[in-house]
């Protein structure tokens, strides 16, 4: 009896010592799980991010060289290039790069006026001292390539849509948001010399 009862006791503690066993298996595997499955999906982000990025400077490049070509002043058409610029046909997001949108594209037109001491430098133009339209841009520029509304170059930059007076960075936006990246991202700015600028005949008024 006495052997009977040690052995049935002995049984137990062993299936009790592999239950144990076993919780502490599933609990470093689930240890272990989170940190894999974390660092597997902290990569792709890491690796969509540098895809935002270079995609930026893609669709500035397409913006800026068709702006160069298009007056500042016809708004439908820099419409249709900044769908055009993030690969639409319509308003709406980057692909896989959302909060990036046509509407993040910016445009900025620069003079480039010489300095007292007869150095030239790229100057911004204020909205209010742009000149009316392309013909009226070429006239200026004409009498005074360095007057400071003759618009001599275009840019286009990446710029978060909610501040439309200031250039501010688009913050990154995870694809899983379970993981955080705090980036601003590039404003991917280029800028292009005016060529054509949407030329108007002689005698064109300008509207």
């Amino acid at each position: 009896m006495r052997c009977g009862i040690w052995r049935a006791s002995g049984h137990g503690n062993a299936a009790r010592a592999r239950s144990r066993q076993a919780g502490v298996a599933a609990v470093e595997f689930a240890i272990l799980a989170i940190v894999f499955f974390t660092l597997v999906l902290s990569v792709i982000e890491l690796a969509r991010a540098m895809f935002v990025v270079n995609t930026l400077y893609e669709v500035t490049r397409h913006a800026a060289n068709a702006a160069a070509v298009t007056s500042h002043a016809d708004t439908t058409a820099l419409a249709a290039i900044r769908q055009r610029a993030v690969f639409r046909n319509a308003p709406g997001a980057l692909l896989l790069s959302a909060p990036v949108s046509n509407e993040s594209v910016r445009f900025s037109y620069f003079a480039l006026p010489r300095a007292g001491d007869g150095t030239l430098a790229l100057q911004e133009i204020p909205t209010a001292s742009l000149p009316t339209c392309a013909r009226r841009n070429r006239e200026i520029c004409m009498a005074n390539p360095n007057a400071e509304n003759c618009i001599r170059f275009v840019s286009a930059s990446i710029c978060n849509e909610a501040n439309q007076r200031t250039c501010n960075a688009v913050i990154y936006r995870p694809f899983l948001p379970l993981i955080s990246f705090p980036l601003a991202l590039s404003k991917a700015t280029t800028i292009r010399a005016v060529e054509s600028f949407g030329s108007m005949p002689e005698g064109t008024p300008c509207l």
